[in-house]
């Protein structure tokens, strides 16, 4: 399981990662932790000081021959791949961006809540309030924006956007407890590979299609058949004008097949859908399994061939 938060200074939201970490037994990963402890692996006492001072900074080129930003990327991979965690800030929105099985959530609050519990937390005036939250909303933002040229307030980066104007910090820290409760049950539980029952049940457009099923099950590799259709062209008014559904997808590669085995003169236009959809769609993955490569492995595995449409 991996979590990742992103807050606005005086929404609560460290209180409540505290409190979700406790609830879930996770550690957190945060700035402090990544700049006393990762950090000084490769950084002197000055390129610490920069770092944490210049989000640009990271771009920079560490001893290592990696930039810093590149470096903190890895860490993080690395270890997410060996333990469950919440990473704290750190950009962690966009570098685990589209993984499946992690949760990204933002705490948030209105500007008037948020500059009320600032006066009140650290004894200040509104203006200087203001003021705080104005600054430190600018440099969240900045990171992001130089890092990965996004906006950080976009919500789409996010799966949970978490308003704190009237919830508690335990109420807060329920709530995505429950969240990551249900998406570590739904990972946990990946659905069962395809068997020769599942491969009837399905109505597959072209034998071919059935034959490439078959010889997936015979590896135990997981398939789903058509699961999703990509838009790829639409007209003044916004509507769908050509749209773009790839034969398989194979969960554990996070990759779609499109089979050419038809006759080869609509090659060429599968070929020119499937650019199209890796210009619209850059992280999704697509491979074209073409009429020569799957004969060979039906006549490999001692399957009938498919007639050509």
């Amino acid at each position: 399981m991996l979590i990742t938060v992103s807050r606005e200074t005086g929404s609560l939201g460290r209180e409540i990662t505290d409190l979700l970490a406790m609830k879930l037994d996770l550690p957190v990963i945060t700035r402090d932790l990544v700049m006393n402890q990762w950090f000084p692996e490769i950084a002197d006492k000055h390129e610490l000081h920069m770092l944490s001072e210049s989000p640009r900074y990271f771009l920079n080129t560490s001893a290592e021959g990696i930039t810093y930003a590149a470096y903190l990327e890895n860490r993080l991979k690395a270890y997410a791949a060996q333990h469950s965690a919440i990473v704290f800030g750190l950009g962690a929105q966009m570098i685990f961006a589209g993984q499946p099985g992690v949760l990204h959530v933002k705490i948030m609050a209105s500007p008037q809540i948020r500059n009320r519990r600032l006066m009140q937390s650290l004894h200040i005036g509104e203006k200087e309030a203001q003021r705080f939250l104005e600054l430190t909303d600018r440099k969240h933002r900045r990171y992001i924006a130089t890092l990965y040229e996004r906006d950080w307030a976009d919500p789409t980066l996010y799966h949970l956007m978490l308003n704190t104007d009237c919830i508690s910090e335990e109420e807060g820290a329920e709530v995505l407890a429950f969240m990551a409760r249900h998406l570590q049950l739904g990972t946990a539980l990946p659905a069962p590979a395809a068997d020769e029952d599942s491969v009837r049940q399905v109505v597959f457009k072209h034998p071919s299609e059935a034959e490439f099923a078959t010889i997936l099950d015979m590896h135990h590799i997981q398939w789903e058949y058509e699961p999703r259709t990509f838009p790829v062209q639409w007209d003044t008014e916004g509507n769908v004008t050509q749209a773009f559904a790839p034969d398989f997808y194979l969960p554990r590669f996070d990759t779609y097949i499109e089979l050419t085995t038809m006759d080869q003169k609509y090659v060429s236009q599968k070929k020119k859908k499937v650019r199209m959809l890796q210009k619209l769609y850059p992280d999704i993955n697509i491979n074209i399994v073409f009429k020569n490569d799957f004969y060979h492995l039906a006549e490999r595995f001692g399957l009938r061939k498919g007639e050509d449409d």
